[in-house]
């Protein structure tokens, strides 16, 4: 049975491409914004295009600030790409503006310096041990485009029980991040649906990760307790 994916729709550019490779990837995917949807897949792709405070605005519009929070809260796996990363930090900064993110993770996004933007084209990163998302692609390239980027990373270790997210970077006028793994969450800067071969498996390592929760079925058609 195929694990089934929820591609969140709340009017982010062009999500097909997203669509496309998450179903050759093995997922069952759906595109919607409806909560039954959001809530009860087993993994939900946020994708992100465009300015911060935009992508926030349109998240709210949809209920799916309060949606993504509740998988989280859940321990239902949630993937986020591009801006969708990005909102998942404390805020951004645009043009003087700052805007407030999810909070999930300390961090503010912030222009990189970088005398060529946006950064566009491919990539490599530094991938920390122990990742699942960059199992056998560590060493590949991937494909980004964005002229903002969470630069600093000062996540709280005091805390003996929590094991700290695993952090992939990358450098375009500076270091920043680049991907990041955290229980349930995860996140990438990079566009894995454009990344070619390596994006493809990164997809696959994810989609083969998730727990497949749906209730199976008894002969005679209902749901097996």
């Amino acid at each position: 049975m195929k694990p089934t994916v929820t591609v969140l729709d709340y009017g982010s550019g062009n999500v097909r491409s997203a669509v496309r490779s998450l179903e050759r990837a093995g997922a069952e995917v759906k595109l919607s914004a409806q909560a039954v949807d959001v809530l009860e897949a087993d993994g939900l792709v946020v994708p992100g295009v465009g300015a911060f405070q935009t992508v926030m605005d349109e998240l709210k519009q949809v209920d799916a600030i309060r949606m993504i929070g509740r998988r989280v809260a859940g321990g239902r796996p949630v993937l986020a790409i591009c801006v969708g990363l990005q909102i998942l930090f404390e805020a951004g900064v645009e043009h003087g503006v700052r805007t407030e993110g999810m909070a999930e993770w300390p961090g503010v996004v912030e222009q990189l310096p970088a005398e060529v933007l946006p950064h566009m084209g491919w990539n490599t990163v530094q991938v920390p041990s122990g990742s699942v998302l960059f199992e056998g692609v560590a060493q590949e390239r991937f494909y980004f485009v964005h002229s903002y980027a969470v630069q600093n990373w000062d996540f709280d270790v005091s805390q003996p029980k929590m094991r700290p997210p695993l952090v992939t970077w990358s450098e375009h006028g500076s270091k920043f991040i680049a991907a990041v793994e955290n229980g349930p969450l995860s996140a990438t800067q990079f566009h894995p649906e454009k990344s070619g071969d390596a994006g493809a498996r990164l997809l696959r390592n994810w989609v083969n990760s998730l727990p497949k929760s749906r209730p199976q079925r008894s002969t005679n058609g209902t749901e097996a307790s």
